[in-house]
């Protein structure tokens, strides 16, 4: 990996995303568009000495609990203070954690007792770090509820939008942009996707009134925005003009070289939006809780220089908090790391869309070797998944239709570089989000409803969290999961070098294909050769050619050498090195993936 930085880590991190709300409900009703008591919900309290301990020995080294900050739901808890959610603006009936109208609390449906949901929440982080586990929530910069509203903000602290003057369409120092004199209207409904499904509720009675309009979360301009916007949400302005210019100090040239320190010293005294701060604030409130880090949504629609000024006044309080990014445009991947200081950014649009054609049986493995080059100087900042709340689940009929074929993916996802590797909680023992919940899509496990997620209710088992109710075959899924997770955390080679040997063999192999894929990792402690079969059938005895480099790499002789599987430890191959050149012979089943290491 030549002019690449080595990361400063002491292994990999692996990172379990839960959908917070979902995780313990035992409740498999799963009646579409279902009320809390029809349904059932998750509370933090749910998250027990042993689940945390099952995920930790999963192998995971952070758990983000999504859907923590308060946001909109259907609901009343007008007797904590919390003024109702109108359904015409809320998405589903349990609402979307991505429109947030408190930051400094949290869902009351996640507490026991509403009234000290914080409390639970905070039971909830130091249980977490018990068992080893750092902690991650979202903060979702680009927008928040249309109807914003802090109750327990600390002293001094200002709502969202208090100040604002809402006569001027841009400001500054105003936290929204406005559309004066018009009235906002809620978009037509589509695809039968009616408040509440169609159901009568009192608050539907009176339409939902804001004067003047905002802009919509997505940057929609219209006071009717259409359906297919973010209409449950509205835009923060970070003092960027209707026209696009900026209204704040750019970063100097150079800038991408610096270290957060220096981006910290360089915001220090100088004018900002007000957004700015409040943004800022809010993290560094979450981070005296104890909070590890964060989970930024749509990062890229927000400027890097913002990005600058929040992540280096949480690295100067913490330099180990964990920041994660979306962001989808390749072309902007370098200044958000470099500039806006992030840690890692989601590795969507090229390794996971590369990796999803593949597995549809739609792609070349090919294209892997591409998407490592364009991002070497960076890998390890791009956080590698095949499964989150967004996508559609790898077991899922429109995506791959059998959770076994995420395997050789999960392999080349996992060690292919030293970045982080994320898992969705359910992934683990082949989740395909069928239902229909009632808001939320098919094929993706919903986000807007309250429901079940019956693959991971097995596992739960009622709150045994002992996998009681699996079949076989998740059983043995979830084994594959936890002994790959577990051998990338305690790998040094993970943190090592790379060394792609797919086109090697591509043109030296006459029984290599594109339905696979090789390759190295390998430092002074191990060297390990990683091999992939996407096929669904067996590849039968497969040539594997080793060039010379890499056997220089590994300071081999001539000779006779034996390489070890570690996922299944129960096998043996040996590789012939005659002329500075590798070679072995390799049986290759279906959808298998295979660690081998050099003893």
């Amino acid at each position: 990996m030549t002019d690449k930085i080595k990361p400063n880590v002491p292994a990999k991190h692996v990172v379990y995303q839960v959908f917070t709300r979902l995780f313990g409900n035992t409740n498999t009703t799963n009646k579409p568009w279902g009320t809390l008591e029809e349904n059932g919900i998750g509370k933090f309290n749910d998250f027990t000495d042993k689940a945390l301990s099952e995920i930790k020995q999963l192998g995971v080294s952070h758990i983000w609990y999504t859907g923590v900050p308060h946001h909109a739901v259907v609901r009343d808890y007008s007797e904590y203070g919390i003024n109702s959610d109108h359904p015409s603006v809320v998405k589903g009936r349990a609402g979307s954690p991505y429109a947030v109208k408190d930051y400094y609390n949290v869902n009351p449906d996640l507490a026991v007792d509403p009234a000290n949901r914080l409390e639970e929440f905070k039971a909830l982080i130091e249980r977490s770090h018990r068992h080893g586990l750092k902690v991650i929530i979202d903060i979702v910069p680009n927008h928040v509820a249309r109807r914003y509203q802090g109750i327990t903000n600390p002293a001094g602290v200002e709502n969202f939008g208090a100040s604002d003057d809402t006569t001027l369409v841009y400001h500054r120092d105003n936290n929204f942009y406005y559309i004066p004199d018009e009235a906002f209207t809620v978009p037509d409904a589509e695809n039968g996707y009616l408040p509440l499904g169609g159901e009568a509720h009192p608050d539907l009675d009176t339409p939902y009134e804001e004067f003047p309009a905002k802009w919509t979360g997505n940057g929609s301009r219209l006071a009717k925005p259409q359906f297919d916007d973010w209409y449950e949400t509205v835009k923060v302005n970070y003092g960027v003009k209707p026209d696009g210019s900026k209204d704040f100090d750019e970063l100097p040239q150079g800038f991408n070289k610096k270290a957060h320190t220096e981006h910290f010293e360089f915001w220090q005294g100088k004018s900002v939006p007000d957004s700015w701060v409040k943004f800022r604030d809010i993290a560094l409130y979450w981070l005296a809780l104890g909070v590890d880090g964060f989970r930024y949504d749509m990062a890229e629609m927000v400027p890097v220089e913002f990005w600058s000024y929040m992540n280096s006044s949480i690295k100067q309080v913490n330099p180990e908090t964990f920041l994660m990014a979306e962001v989808y445009q390749p072309d902007l991947y370098r200044d958000y790391i470099h500039l806006g200081k992030m840690d890692y950014l989601y590795d969507k649009v090229d390794l996971y869309d590369a990796l999803k054609l593949v597995m549809q049986g739609r792609g070349s493995t090919d294209a892997i070797v591409e998407v490592q080059q364009q991002l070497m100087d960076i890998e390890h900042h791009m956080l590698h998944f095949l499964d989150n709340h967004d996508e559609q689940r790898v077991a899922s009929p429109e995506f791959a239709g059998d959770a076994n074929k995420g395997k050789p993916a999960m392999l080349v996802s996992t060690t292919l570089s030293t970045s982080p590797t994320m898992i969705y909680s359910g992934q683990e023992v082949g989740e395909a989000g069928v239902e229909d919940a009632g808001f939320g899509l098919h094929s993706r496990t919903t986000i807007f409803d309250y429901f079940g997620v019956p693959s991971h209710q097995r596992w739960m088992n009622n709150g045994a969290f002992d996998g009681g109710l699996l079949t076989d075959e998740e059983h043995e899924l979830r084994d594959f999961y936890q002994r790959l997770l577990n051998f990338s955390l305690t790998s040094t080679a993970m943190l090592g070098e790379y060394q792609e040997i797919h086109r090697h063999n591509r043109d030296h192999s006459d029984t290599y294909n594109e339905q696979l894929f090789c390759f190295s990792r390998y430092d002074q402690q191990q060297k390990l050769l990683m091999v992939a079969n996407f096929a669904e059938h067996d590849q039968g005895m497969v040539q594997i050619k080793l060039p010379s480099s890499l056997i220089d790499a590994w300071q081999l002789d001539n000779g006779e050498y034996t390489l070890t599987e570690q996922l299944d430890g129960n096998h043996t191959v040996v590789l012939s090195v005659a002329n500075g050149i590798g070679e072995l012979q390799l049986s290759i089943s279906s959808l298998s993936s295979m660690i081998l290491q050099l003893n």
